[in-house]
C-alpha cells in the first residue's frame, strides 16, 4: 500500500500544500528532506518517526 505525507496536515506558517506519495520508506525520506530544506526542521530520528506516524494510506483514484 502506497503512503501519503501531506504538509496540509501539519501546522505551517507558509501554508505549504505539498503532498508526497510512494512507498513508506521513500515518503519518509522525501518528507524529512522537505521538512529540513523548506520548513527549517532539523533532520533527526524523532522527525522521521513523527512523519512516519502521520502517514496515511493512499486512496486510489478510479477513472
Amino acid at each position: 500500500m502506497r503512503k501519503v505525507a501531506d504538509c496540509r496536515d501539519f501546522p505551517s506558517e507558509t501554508e505549504c500544500s505539498l503532498a508526497i506519495t510512494g512507498e513508506e520508506d521513500e515518503v519518509v525520506r522525501a518528507a524529512s528532506e522537505h521538512a529540513v530544506s523548506v520548513h527549517g526542521h532539523e533532520d533527526s530520528t524523532e522527525l522521521r518517526q513523527q512523519i512516519r506516524s502521520a502517514l496515511k494510506d493512499e486512496v486510489p483514484q478510479h477513472a
